[in-house]
């Protein structure tokens, strides 16, 4: 599959689709349906901890991901099949609030997003080169199919840098 071109994404897609450093994007998100898991089980001694009051703890951070993923395959969906009608945004502070992820473990988490993963798997498989194409508007910004696959990929290369650099010491 082909990089999606800066035409394909609004600007803040860069910091994700930058991230990815290869071209066969299927093969990443699959191996991340496993590795990411492994990972957060590193911290779950340490799973309700925040580096910093008012930031997410790991547990919060990894439900972020979650939700993420389904909203981000929920788009891709749309736009594959030729959705015309603009996609609402959302906000991630408010999603977070609103999920008591403090009540669920962290291995229950991380096993939730590699389902989920594993199932999306499918989906993205499926799709031909016209309908990686395809693209549409969600929050305000139109995005391909392609492009959602990148940025889906390198949301998990950020988010899993961000808890090695602030979370890293905790194991």
């Amino acid at each position: 599959m082909n990089r999606p071109q800066p035409h394909e994404y609004p600007e803040w897609g860069a910091q994700y689709i930058n991230l990815v450093d290869q071209d066969d994007v299927l093969v990443l998100l699959e191996k991340q349906s496993q590795e990411f898991p492994e990972f957060l089980n590193n911290f779950i001694e340490k799973a309700d901890y925040a580096y910093a009051p008012g930031k997410w703890t790991i547990k919060e951070l990894a439900g972020h991901i979650v939700d993420t993923e389904r909203i981000l395959c929920y788009r891709l969906l749309c736009f594959a099949r030729g959705e015309t009608s603009p996609l609402p945004g959302f906000d991630e502070d408010k999603y977070v609030q609103n999920a008591h992820f403090s009540d669920r473990s962290l291995h229950s988490i991380g096993e939730e997003f590699s389902l989920l993963r594993r199932a999306n798997q499918f989906l993205f498989k499926s799709l031909n080169e016209t309908e990686l194409s395809r693209s549409g508007v969600a929050s305000g910004r139109t995005i391909s199919v392609r492009a959602i696959l990148f940025v889906m990929a390198g949301h998990i290369i950020h988010h899993t840098k961000i808890i090695k650099e602030r979370y890293g010491d905790l194991v």
